[in-house]
């Protein structure tokens, strides 16, 4: 039986590189690509694929939350972070998320192979260029505070509003993009500056980018 593997990257270019590949490959299909964290959700929940690579840093919504909703309503999926993020920070947020591995961008094809054999096993992969375990990858904990962890605090809805507010986004753009009223999108920001004790766009960016709800380019 073949492995049904869907893409989620907002790169096209990326998407069909690894599509190429990956459909020469015995035993793996691809169902399915989705240039977003929104789509890849909905996606996701439609085509009930085995394994999902996906990119963390996405517009719309970032690769950390679309596993965690993913995992929530199908745990048998298998998550495949697929990034060039190398910082133990986001290794660490995905696979709290529920990921089964985390590969790096300029790793060798190689390697997405043998994450895709390991995964379907029920088995966890890390990218040779980081720790050897998912223990020691995330052995390295910032001491407990009250400010560790934020957005744990906010629902899933003021998750999504805070990646739109720290993108920069309106008012009206987040309203529109969320189906939801200006009205209620204030009542979010307001409701999330509260939770977070905060008082200003400047610091909402600060806690979403630390919390791998979105990412500065460097």
């Amino acid at each position: 039986m073949s492995v049904r593997v869907m893409l989620a990257d907002d790169h096209k270019i990326m998407r069909e590189g690894i599509h190429a590949l990956l459909e020469n490959e015995p035993g793996i299909e691809v169902i399915g690509e989705a240039d977003g964290g929104e789509k890849a959700v909905r996606m996701a929940l439609e085509r009930r694929p085995d394994v999902v690579i996906m990119d963390i840093t996405m517009p719309d919504l970032s690769g950390i939350e679309a596993t965690r909703r993913i995992l929530a309503d199908m745990p048998q999926v298998k998550v495949v972070a697929l990034s060039m993020h190398s910082d133990k920070k986001f290794v660490r947020e995905m696979l709290e998320a529920g990921a089964a591995g985390y590969l790096l961008k300029d790793d060798a094809f190689e390697e997405l192979k043998n994450a895709l054999l390991a995964v379907s096993r029920n088995q966890t992969y890390l990218s040779p260029a980081l720790a050897s375990t998912p223990q020691e990858c995330c052995a390295e904990r910032a001491e407990p505070d009250t400010d560790a962890r934020p957005a744990r605090m906010l629902s899933r809805r003021e998750r999504e509003v805070l990646q739109l507010i720290s993108e920069g986004k309106s008012t009206r753009h987040i309203a529109l993009a969320l189906s939801l009223s200006e009205k209620t999108v204030a009542a979010h920001r307001s409701h999330i500056m509260h939770k977070l004790r905060v008082k200003s766009v400047a610091e909402l960016t600060k806690i979403a980018i630390r919390e791998g709800l979105t990412f500065v380019e460097t």
